[in-house]
């Protein structure tokens, strides 16, 4: 149980469409962790006993929602050693045995607080080295330690050779055995399945792999099918036209990081009856690509492949954000934290760059963090807004931050289901911020 206590005379950004913004409001939160009232300060009264946390002069947002993570590193760039076929194989036979099992989990425990002290507060991991979240989201849970709400993938699923194998993937290359990973991840009790569904950018081996189909539609269809039999969603790595009509076409939920569009991939977006709730969404993942496309080669130690790639799919991606503006197609927030560059409490950025790159209005792009993916993820009726009934999730900001996303660098107050972290603290990598802010 949380100690009760109430947000008095603060602004309320709702993170609606529209970029509501209420002053003067109290919030109510009751000894369960859930909001209990929430209205004009004149109008609200504070139960005796409560604490009282004076809020005037700032602002009151949803806690953020990151739909697409991984937890295993911390964003720093590897040596360029570290990318060769053999160091990948050397990296996941240690990752996979226990002395791995003992790093990953100090790694998680580690890079979800950091998250939570950024703002977020619920965290979707799409792509494990095995079952690190699982075991994270359990220990906070059993209240071990304060977290976000975490809904672990486990080990994504791909092919032979694929994206992400075999560091964190469990590989198949035919309908029944794709179905059987399904299966063994749920078993290890993961709430969503990642597939690699195309090639990607960092271990591209060749100009043009990134967004190259890999997974056949028949097997996707498969793993759709036993996902949504237990009722979990099913993301995918898709980062061409024909991949991700072949996701959609199979019953995809959510597409990771996207590209442009045809008529029927627009189609199946709005009216996906093989997915889980009708419809699928777009989740774009700038912030790790952005840097590798704007900052010089001899800085991120990148080779061209990789370069060549990251452009191609950097053009994609914009496109993917364009033709879903267009055509009233929901957009959610996801960082691909743990990538090169891509820091965990730099969940802002992704913020910034959506607005900024991808031409987004704030109002919309901090709505993609919070309401819309919490009804994508099918949570909306416990979080992504501030209601009464719903869990205190909040983030207290010194400025609005439809007026500058960088208002989250430094949060006033985080609350993750009614417990307040009072003095939220990261750890920062100076030379990383100095090169993200160049952009």
């Amino acid at each position: 149980m949380s100690t009760p206590f109430a947000l008095t005379d603060a602004t309320i950004v709702t993170g609606d469409r529209a970029g509501t913004v209420v002053p003067g409001q109290t919030i109510v939160v009751g000894h369960s962790g859930d909001i209990t009232a929430v209205g004009p300060a004149d109008q609200v009264a504070v139960p005796a006993g409560y604490r009282r946390i004076e809020a005037a002069g700032r602002f009151v947002v949803p806690g953020l929602i990151n739909a697409h993570a991984h937890l295993f590193a911390d964003g720093t760039p590897l040596p360029a050693f570290m990318t060769s076929e053999a160091a990948e194989k050397a990296v996941a036979w240690f990752m996979h045995g226990p002395a791995g099992k003992v790093l990953l989990d100090s790694r998680v425990k580690k890079n979800v607080t950091t998250q939570l002290n950024s703002g977020v507060t619920t965290i979707r991991s799409l792509g494990d080295a095995r079952y690190e979240v699982v075991r994270a989201r359990d220990a906070i849970e059993a209240g071990k330690y304060v977290g976000p709400r975490l809904y672990p993938s486990g080990p994504l699923l791909a092919v032979s050779g694929g994206h992400g194998a075999p560091q964190i993937a469990l590989i198949s290359d035919n309908p029944w055995d794709a179905r059987k990973n399904v299966r063994v991840n749920l078993r290890k009790g993961v709430t969503a399945i990642k597939i690699s569904a195309t090639g990607g950018v960092t271990d591209a081996r060749a100009i043009g792999e990134a967004g190259r189909p890999q997974m056949s539609e028949e097997e996707m269809l498969a793993i759709c099918d036993e996902a949504h039999n237990a009722g979990i969603l099913v993301a995918a790595h898709a980062q061409s036209a024909e991949g991700i009509a072949a996701c959609l076409r199979a019953g995809v939920d959510t597409i990771e990081h996207g590209s442009s569009m045809t008529d029927e991939i627009i189609e199946l977006f709005n009216d996906n009856p093989r997915s889980l709730h009708g419809r699928s969404a777009l989740i774009p993942t700038l912030q790790a690509c952005i840097p590798l496309v704007k900052l010089d080669r001899k800085i991120t130690g990148i080779n061209e492949i990789v370069k060549a790639n990251a452009e191609m799919i950097y053009d994609e991606m914009l496109a993917g954000i364009r033709a879903a503006l267009e055509n009233d197609i929901t957009i959610g927030m996801g960082t691909d934290s743990a990538l090169t560059y891509v820091t965990h409490y730099n969940t802002w950025r992704e913020l910034d760059f959506l607005a900024r790159y991808g031409g987004m209005e704030p109002a919309h792009v901090l709505h993609a963090a919070t309401g819309a993916n919490a009804k994508l993820l099918g949570i909306d009726r416990f979080t992504g807004s501030i209601e009464a009934g719903k869990a205190a999730d909040l983030v207290l900001l010194d400025a609005n931050p439809l007026d500058g996303f960088r208002a989250f660098d430094a949060p006033r107050l985080v609350v993750a289901r009614g417990h307040l972290i009072e003095t939220p603290t990261v750890t920062r990598f100076e030379e990383i911020d100095r090169l993200l802010d160049s952009l």
